[in-house]
């Protein structure tokens, strides 16, 4: 059987697709910093505990793998990714793994790499379908496109095959025990609603999001690893199409909030935009997938609501737990 090793496997997307790939007769490398339990499923599950900046413990971690799925991101994420910590951690384990997998014999190991649809910078246009020419705009989107272009680089010089995989705004539930909770808009606004909060948002809310559950963004990568050829070299996007204006995603949450706690709706208030807020967060995005969906087959299939609702219920179960722990 194949093995197949997840970097970054407790993260919010990466314990998702270590749980979709769980259910597949593989071997499955779950390789994370903070201790692990196997995912039960048909795989071969085995977790790994290190630190991947250390190159002597990444090489161990991906020692005779077939495919090696990077998700690793830096603690804060595009929050706190100008700093030297961050740059080590986003740019420096990609330049390593390549060095690393290079160095092998016989067919070179997929990498499958989870990059970010925001690496392109201010929209030049709505959709977008991968051919915009890349202006990142954020030292967090600067760090993922360096790393995309060290993981191409490296395929054209036959080190490895990679494919990057540029991710929408994802969100969801965490489903696996321990593994991080979504940090991203979704979530953040459930959060406040469920603490009885208004739900503030820039402008007059109708800048768009391309939402995509994790669900399905977990089913995408399995997807790209079934028919992986065409898809080596290159960047593809991932999103739904839909554009959903924030303010009505808003809308949704706290609808939903007031479902689980019995209280009215909170508002949804429009407030101006702080001065340092950068033009990308103003900015509407929308993602045509068409061309990684016409390799591979994959829909999203999880809806805007049933999405928020999911969300909406695991968030609130957590919030009981912690009151009773």
């Amino acid at each position: 059987m194949k093995l197949i090793t997840v970097l970054g496997a407790s993260g919010f997307i990466g314990s998702a697709v270590t749980r979709a790939l769980a259910q597949q007769p593989i071997r499955l490398r779950a390789v994370a910093r903070r201790p692990g339990t196997p995912v039960p499923g048909r795989a071969e599950t085995t977790v790994v505990s290190t630190d991947l900046t250390d190159s002597a413990a990444l090489a161990e971690a991906v020692a005779d793998s077939d495919v090696v799925i990077h998700l690793l991101m830096s603690d804060g994420g595009w929050r706190v990714a100008d700093s030297e910590e961050a740059e080590h951690v986003n740019v420096g384990v990609m330049r390593n793994l390549v060095e690393i997998l290079g160095s092998g014999r016989g067919e070179p190991p997929l990498v499958v790499y989870g990059a970010a649809a925001s690496q392109v910078g201010v929209p030049p246009r709505e959709p977008l379908d991968g051919t915009e020419p890349d202006d990142p705009a954020t030292p967090y989107d600067r760090q993922k496109l360096t790393s995309e272009q060290i993981l191409k680089k490296a395929t054209a010089n036959g080190q490895v095959r990679g494919i990057s995989l540029r991710l929408p705004t994802v969100f969801g539930e965490t489903k696996a025990p321990g593994a991080n909770h979504d940090r991203g808009v979704v979530s953040a606004m459930a959060r406040r609603a469920l603490a009885g909060q208004d739900l503030t948002i820039w402008g007059d809310g109708t800048v768009r999001r391309d939402l995509v559950h994790i669900d399905d963004i977990a089913a995408a990568f399995a997807a790209a690893l079934a028919n992986p050829d065409p898809l080596v070299g290159g960047h593809w996007l991932l999103g739904a199409g839909r554009g959903d204006q924030l303010g009505d995603v808003f809308r949704i949450v706290a609808k939903e909030t007031a479902e689980h706690t019995g209280r009215g709706p909170v508002d949804v208030v429009c407030v101006a935009p702080p001065s340092h807020a950068p033009e990308t967060d103003l900015r509407s995005v929308t993602l045509d997938s068409t061309r990684f969906r016409t390799i591979t087959g994959w829909r999203p299939e999880v809806s805007l609501s049933e999405g928020v609702r999911r969300t909406v219920a695991a968030l609130t179960a957590s919030v009981h737990e912690g009151a009773h722990a």
